[in-house]
């Protein structure tokens, strides 16, 4: 299709009028703003802010009244600086659902078809979840433990009298004294028990002499 070279300029002009980041970024229960800049000859027109994939069919959210007052609906804001030529959009307590295409446009009065259009230009707003960082805990630095052995139980039997030869003779010391000797001690104490009761018998004489008649 043929466009007049007017018309043709006019769509250009309106295309080119406005400048945008793009695309932008934030996350769950934050803020973003987003900042847009027009050409000097659409100051004092009111600017608007609205969602929709195409511009020509996006819903207005928000809008200036011409002037440099900030307006507000629900969670955005939108403000009009004309010494810098910006016109500046807040989203407050960001959403998943916020999420989507985004325009910022200015609103004409020379609208003559669907080709001339109002100026706008497409801004696409991510909104990611939000993260939580486990709080770290520092805990004191602990001595790795083991259970305590000791040589006995790392060495062999034979191995355990070898280093210790003490330990067999004292073994063997602990046995004769219990089989042998302690016998032998409680025989002789017997005798001697025994013997001192026959002499402490009346006159000398033995218990069998004395009981008889």
């Amino acid at each position: 299709m043929w466009l007049p070279p007017a018309l043709l300029l006019l769509c250009l002009q309106g295309c080119l009028s406005l400048k945008g980041p793009g695309s932008v970024t934030g996350t769950v229960g934050s803020s973003l703003c987003v900042q847009c800049h027009y050409e000097k000859a659409y100051k004092g027109y009111k600017k608007y802010w609205c969602k929709g994939p195409h511009d020509i069919k996006c819903h207005s959210i928000v809008e200036t009244d011409g002037g440099e007052d900030e307006k507000r609906s629900g969670r955005v804001s939108i403000r009009d600086c004309a010494d810098d030529l910006t016109m500046t959009v807040t989203m407050e307590n960001l959403e998943e659902g916020d999420a989507g295409s985004y325009w910022c446009k200015i609103q004409t009065i020379w609208i003559i078809d669907a080709w001339s259009r109002d100026p706008s230009v497409l801004v696409r707003v991510y909104v990611s979840p939000a993260t939580t960082t486990p709080r770290k805990t520092t805990l004191p630095a602990t001595t790795p433990t083991s259970p305590l052995v000791t040589a006995r139980q790392n060495f062999s039997t034979e191995e355990v009298f070898t280093l210790y030869p003490w330990s067999l003779f004292s073994s063997v010391h602990f046995q004769a004294l219990v089989f042998l000797k302690l016998p032998l001690f409680l025989s002789m104490l017997s005798a001697v028990f025994w013997v001192n009761r026959r002499q402490r018998a009346p006159g000398g004489k033995t218990e069998s002499s004395v009981q008889e008649p």
